[in-house]
């Protein structure tokens, strides 16, 4: 994008330099000539040679225009689009921070286990992530296929696939950067699987309950009340014979 902005400016600033010497050309010839107090009317005749140099310049000049309304046109597009996908970034982030609220909202799913619902979503930030990237320009092809091979070789990037695939096929394939972007993630896809089983994912564990502040596990509750009891028996019968 930067590249095209620089020649849309270069382009204007040349058709600039065009007109300006078309403009100022019947004073050069005059001085040139060195004759003074010229007839303007035999200058303009001389000048209508000039005729169809001026009309491919004014063509070059509305072309610059044109090029630079199209090149603003598809950098707002471009700014629309980034404003949405940051919009649902940020509502994916909503869901992974509570799942069991928010997940039943985008529908019912076969995922049972909770933390695979986890990185289900985890792996459609990472497949989002690599087609913005791609489609801007900042991840290239080898980068992409990098991050691919990384991902498919696992269990879970593998069944997030298998998920979604037709939703990006529908909603990715009508951009030629697009259907460049499917290809390569099918083929990925494809090499991986065809390289062997994958890495199956951890089984989480969840951290031991730490028993709270000033709270303890009922057997040492029960031993301390018969420590006590029994204390308590033993100090009765000593009183008792001293008394006697």
């Amino acid at each position: 994008m930067v590249h095209r902005i620089g020649r849309v400016v270069a382009l204007v600033a040349a058709v600039a330099v065009a007109l300006a010497v078309v403009l100022l050309s019947p004073f050069v010839l005059e001085e040139i000539s060195g004759s003074k107090g010229v007839d303007w009317n035999r200058l303009s005749q001389i000048g209508a040679a000039y005729g169809f140099t001026s009309a491919i310049v004014s063509a070059l000049a509305l072309a610059g225009v044109a090029v630079s309304l199209v090149v603003q046109n598809r950098q707002a597009r471009a700014d629309q689009v980034q404003g949405i996908r940051s919009y649902y970034l940020e509502l994916v982030r909503l869901e992974l921070d509570d799942m069991p609220l928010y997940q039943p909202v985008w529908g019912d799913t076969d995922i049972v286990d909770p933390d695979q619902r986890k990185r289900h979503v985890y792996a459609d930030l990472m497949m989002n992530y690599a087609w913005m990237g791609f489609e801007i320009g900042t991840i290239r092809e080898s980068l992409l296929r990098d991050m691919l091979a990384g991902m498919f070789t696992g269990e879970a990037g593998r069944h997030y696939w298998s998920r979604a695939h037709a939703s990006w096929i529908a909603s990715s394939s009508g951009s030629r950067v697009g259907r460049r972007f499917l290809a390569i993630v099918g083929e990925e896809h494809a090499r991986a699987v065809a390289s062997g089983p994958p890495t199956r994912s951890p089984v989480v564990t969840p951290p031991p309950a730490v028993p709270a502040a000033g709270t303890s596990p009922a057997w040492r509750t029960s031993v301390g009340a018969l420590i006590g009891l029994g204390a308590g028996l033993a100090l009765g019968s000593l009183l008792r014979r001293n008394r006697r």
